[in-house]
């Protein structure tokens, strides 16, 4: 069981019973009491909870003041990919705004797997979910056409664009802007003199939308750039590096867009072991803005609103539960920021 699922169990029991003894959660969560008393004191911490000898209770003023927006109780399934990194942000979000709204919210984690997917989906409505956040493993295609019509529930992709014409064109969903935010973060680039960027990215669902940004900003901005860099699954190969070693050194590329930036956190890492000064040799953006805050020196980043996705998946769908087909579908697209730091400067 992840630790976010024995999170949501915890939470579960407390509100529903006001109280309960750790012994009765160790017995419940199948776990050891020092996991579970690091659970709670999690929890504790985030005000979900109140710690008393020998149990946990709901704060107490979330007993008074918690008051449901919607009439009955709701149970909400949330499919994501990872619970770790980009969206543990969106999770919390989401788990934060269903218990403003009355509702609780149950996690499947596929591990970027299609049967997982499927299997993980397939559970969370056994359980009793009313209506589903979906972040599917890829984006979605005429492989998913039979299984999100037969899903017998309300729906909402997260982080999941629903293309013109495809099987979830009509699904109401909730994304970050990444065209936008990759704009953003090229447009700096250009502002500060570069004018020849590449773009370096893993296959992820995430990538194209972000290369389409690039490219748009390459375009109407009138860039050079002298095309992209791949990165392994695992992170950039030594080959990988050296191409971009070679590329910066011989002057065909002044500055990056590095997707995502634990990669760039990498990346780096090896172009400071190369002798590439930075950003004296080459300006970097990374993108995501999870870790790029902690690089030597600091990246300047596009932050994806992670948390603004998930409060307005969780509301799209309520609304969509509530009012069923008399709604409109939604896309609702959030747009991204960036956040400079000391890894750009004015190309010299």
């Amino acid at each position: 069981m992840f630790v976010e699922q024995r999170h949501e169990l915890i939470l579960r029991e407390v509100r529903e019973r006001g109280s309960v003894r750790l012994a009765d959660l160790v017995e419940r969560l199948g776990v050891s009491m020092v996991t579970l008393r690091r659970d709670v004191e999690h929890l504790a911490g985030q005000g979900l909870v109140n710690r008393v000898h020998g149990g946990v209770t709901l704060p107490p003023e979330t007993v008074q003041e918690s008051r449901p927006s919607i009439e009955r109780s709701l149970t909400i399934g949330m499919l994501v990919p990872s619970a770790t990194y980009y969206y543990g942000t969106v999770i919390k979000a989401a788990r934060d705004q269903a218990q403003r709204l009355g509702a609780r919210l149950v996690l499947g984690v596929s591990r970027y797997d299609d049967d997982e997917d499927r299997k993980q989906v397939g559970q969370l409505i056994a359980g009793g979910a009313e209506g589903l956040l979906l972040t599917t493993s890829r984006q979605p295609d005429e492989s998913h056409v039979s299984w999100l019509a037969g899903l017998g529930v309300p729906a909402v992709l997260v982080e999941r664009i629903a293309e013109l014409g495809g099987p979830a064109s009509f699904m109401d969903a909730a994304a970050s802007h990444h065209a936008h935010g990759a704009f953003l973060g090229t447009r700096h680039l250009a502002e500060l003199g570069h004018r020849r960027v590449a773009m370096v990215t893993r296959k992820s669902p995430t990538a194209p939308r972000v290369r389409h940004g690039f490219l748009s900003a390459v375009r109407d901005l009138g860039l050079e750039t002298p095309g992209e860099f791949g990165v392994e699954q695992d992170g950039p190969s030594d080959e990988q590096v050296a191409q971009v070693v070679r590329a910066i050194g011989d002057g065909s590329v002044t500055g990056l867009l590095v997707h995502n930036d634990e990669d760039a956190l990498l990346l780096v890492q090896h172009l400071r072991l190369a002798g590439v000064r930075i950003p004296a040799d080459v300006s970097i953006v990374a993108y995501d803005d999870e870790v790029a805050a902690l690089s030597d020196p600091p990246l300047t980043a596009v932050a994806p609103p992670k948390a603004a996705v998930g409060r307005s998946a969780v509301d799209l769908l309520v609304r969509r539960i509530e009012q069923g087909s008399a709604l409109a579908a939604q896309h609702v697209a959030l747009l991204p920021e960036l956040r400079v730091r000391e890894s750009t400067a004015v190309r010299g």
